[in-house]
């Protein structure tokens, strides 16, 4: 596949994964009156992940389901941050908001790209460049717009919903976690990672949400609910999760990060399109928060390019004399062939 084909292929890849995504926060609002995040993220990952290991297996063989000798714990510690940290938060902080949940729950996942400076920073103690700082302040200045409309003074007098926007910008610092974790897997390919961590990260999720259904903290959801559900199941499990995930993480192996993380903006977009579509309204300030957010990450972006052409080295310069010389020849008339 040429470089060509490769860009246009990853750039596809990512829209796809990001309009999913999108669209997953209006069906939760649905969801949630029936069933608790807990136990949906486990139905849904149960079912997406069966078919990751279908598809390692057919693509990859037993070699691919072997993890003699790999690093398990790491790859555990990755998967259950993003596949029950990430999930569990998410949903549950959206939960506690509610009408707004959707709206408020997609801006906060467009800080995942500023919050992977942070991340790597403390990682692999790469200092972000100073003008990155300026624009994670302005995407976070965007989140604090669309969660308090423009009255930021909301942030002092309404203390109960602190609670829910830090769950929400917890489970988008789990899932940066979680991305930024395949770099410690190089050997393995997308679909090995993600088969891994979110069978890893499932085990986590089952154990946690029998705690609390025993303990009787989440109620033991009915029959009916569970069926009542089933649309927005197979859209969360098989389109948003299972094909959502799998696109994005090639999608980001065939263009990058650098271009990846533009996609990110694509999620709020998303989700106050539908939301919007059902009735839910964004107000005019919300929708300059994610203008703001945007702007960060597209700003951003443009001067890490310029940054990264201004710190290429030049090509060499030729000689007048070795361009001016016969083909095959020296400038001082020697063979230029090997062995001489």
């Amino acid at each position: 596949m040429n470089d060509q084909k490769k860009y246009v292929r990853g750039v596809l890849l990512c829209l796809a994964a990001t309009l999913s995504w999108g669209a997953m926060f209006p069906l939760m609002d649905v969801t949630l009156k029936y069933i608790d995040p807990f136990t949906f993220t486990c139905l849904r990952y149960g079912i997406a992940g069966l078919i990751f290991v279908v598809v390692l297996r057919a693509r990859e063989g037993v070699a691919g389901l072997r993890l003699k000798g790999e690093r398990v714990g790491l790859a555990w510690l990755f998967g259950t941050a993003g596949f029950a940290g990430f999930q569990f938060l998410v949903f549950f902080g959206q939960d506690l908001i509610g009408e707004q949940g959707a709206l408020i729950a997609s801006i906060m996942m467009a800080t995942m790209p500023m919050m992977g400076f942070l991340v790597n920073w403390v990682l692999r103690k790469v200092v972000p460049p100073k003008w990155s700082f300026a624009f994670i302040g302005l995407s976070f200045v965007g989140v604090i717009l669309v969660v308090t409309k423009g009255d930021v003074a909301a942030l002092f007098n309404t203390p109960q919903n602190y609670g829910a926007d830090a769950l929400l910008l917890f489970a988008a610092l789990c899932w940066v976690i979680y991305t930024s974790g395949a770099t410690y897997f190089p050997s393995w390919s997308p679909i090995k990672y993600t088969t891994v961590t979110t069978v890893l990260g499932l085990g986590s999720a089952v154990v946690v949400t029998a705690v609390l259904l025993a303990t009787g903290a989440v109620a033991v959801p009915t029959g009916h609910a569970v069926v009542t559900i089933l649309p927005e199941l197979a859209y969360m499990s098989l389109i948003a999760g299972f094909g959502g995930v799998l696109a994005w993480n090639i999608g980001n192996r065939n263009l990058g990060p650098l271009n990846g993380v533009l996609f990110m903006d694509v999620v709020p977009i998303t989700a106050f399109t539908i939301s919007a579509l059902t009735g839910v309204i964004p107000a005019g300030m919300q929708v300059v928060g994610a203008l703001f957010t945007a702007s960060a990450l597209v700003l951003n972006n443009l001067y890490l390019r310029r940054r990264a052409a201004a710190a290429a080295p030049a090509p060499a310069a030729v000689p007048a004399a070795a361009a001016s010389a016969p083909a095959g020849r020296s400038p001082a008339g020697q063979s230029a062939g090997v062995g001489r």
